[in-house]
């Protein structure tokens, strides 16, 4: 999936598997109002195709009481100003639904914990898998009556040609394709989910946006993670109580080189602000939260053939015992796919062994895994036994 966009609506499918279509016979929707161009965009598809929709904006954090000059924030006032001022254009009925719970309990205290264990965490995974298409989809059935829900996000579904199971596909523009943070997404919310910009790019999305007058149509990307405004997640640690303590920074021969100020400021990988000077470049390489300490090293010993994968799924549940699955895994979300063997553990823990190295394998991140364009498979990294 190096290429730019994929122009096949059946190209990359594995044997037997089908593209599902996102314009069925009309339906009751709910879509997931951003006050962005792509959910925005999404919506007017799904009007145009003579679905009957539903726009909802959801309340997830207290940034939805400020407002976001830079108009880049989907949780903002500003936010639910634009989505409003879409779903007027599009005569479309309108709501706000508070999450605040249920995105606190799936995205933001596992965000937080998952810092101060030493781990990298992928929030958006998360929100997307017990926020967007779990609260949200119960609520759009309780609420509206709605049998299925959108979202703006780049990706296509795939389902067996003889029916009764259901995939992620990489979308058309590889560029924006975001299966990786749809991977814990199970049967039920794939069979019920929509995805209308999965065969479009960015570009011809904006387009579309401007031909019809949208407000959003050059509204700018948002880029950092929405409850951490200011982009640093140190201050959310802060907020949080953290306040972080003077540790130890070691080379890999267990000598001492350095002092740091806590080690849930670090992630694997990372080489900026460590504040050792070397006579080659060195990066934190570990991290032990109950000792306080992080490794520093070189480039070339963050390289990884071999990592351990906790809660590992597919979209029918946890992967067997025994089991192997060979799959190209994807560590990032940019991230090049790495062809390898995936062999399953007790209680969803699996072994991943790849064909090439990875680099900076970041424990808590997520891991999602391909069969040609389809999404097969998906889990986090595991800490080390050392470090839990």
């Amino acid at each position: 999936m190096s290429i730019n966009t994929l122009n096949s609506r059946t190209a990359g499918l594995p044997e037997g598997w089908v593209a599902a279509p996102e314009a069925t016979a009309p339906e009751r929707v709910l879509v997931a109002l951003s006050g962005g161009v792509d959910s925005s965009v999404a919506a007017a598809l799904l009007v145009e195709a003579g679905h009957e929709v539903v726009g909802v904006w959801m309340r997830l954090h207290s940034a939805a009481d400020r407002v976001d000059g830079g108009r880049k924030s989907c949780c903002t006032l500003d936010a639910a100003d634009d989505a409003r001022r879409v779903a007027d254009a599009l005569k479309i009925p309108f709501h706000i639904s508070n999450l605040e719970q249920e995105f606190a309990d799936a995205v933001l205290e596992p965000f937080v914990a998952s810092y101060l264990s030493g781990e990298t965490p992928s929030p958006c995974v998360g929100c997307n898998t017990a926020v967007k298409f779990g609260a949200l989809m119960g609520r759009g059935e309780a609420l509206f009556g709605c049998s299925a829900v959108a979202t703006g996000h780049y990706a296509r579904r795939a389902m067996r040609a003889d029916g009764g199971a259901w995939r992620l596909r990489a979308a058309v523009d590889t560029e924006k394709d975001q299966t990786y943070f749809l991977h814990g997404l199970d049967a039920e919310a794939l069979a019920r989910s929509r995805f209308p910009l999965g065969e479009r790019t960015k570009e011809e999305v904006r387009e579309i946006a401007r031909s019809r007058g949208l407000v959003t149509a050059e509204k700018p990307e948002s880029q950092e993670i929405c409850f951490v405004p200011d982009g640093d997640y140190r201050s959310l640690l802060r907020e949080r109580g953290w306040s972080g303590a003077a540790g130890e920074i070691i080379d890999e021969s267990g000598g001492v080189v350095g002092v740091h100020a806590g080690s849930a400021g670090f992630t694997v990988g990372q080489r900026r602000g460590i504040g050792v000077v070397a006579a080659t470049p060195r990066y934190v390489s570990a991290i032990d939260p109950t000792t306080n300490r992080i490794t520093i090293g070189r480039r070339e010993s963050l390289e990884r053939r071999e990592i351990t994968l906790e809660e590992v799924r597919t979209p029918e549940g946890l992967l067997p015992l025994g089991s192997e699955l060979r799959a190209a895994a994807r560590i990032r979300h940019r991230g090049e796919p790495v062809p390898g063997r995936l062999i399953g553990g007790v209680n969803g823990a699996a072994q991943l062994i790849l064909d090439a190295p990875v680099w900076a394998a970041s424990p808590g991140q997520t891991v999602a895994l391909y069969d040609g364009e389809t999404l097969v498979a998906g889990g986090r990294i595991a800490r080390p036994a050392a470090a839990r």
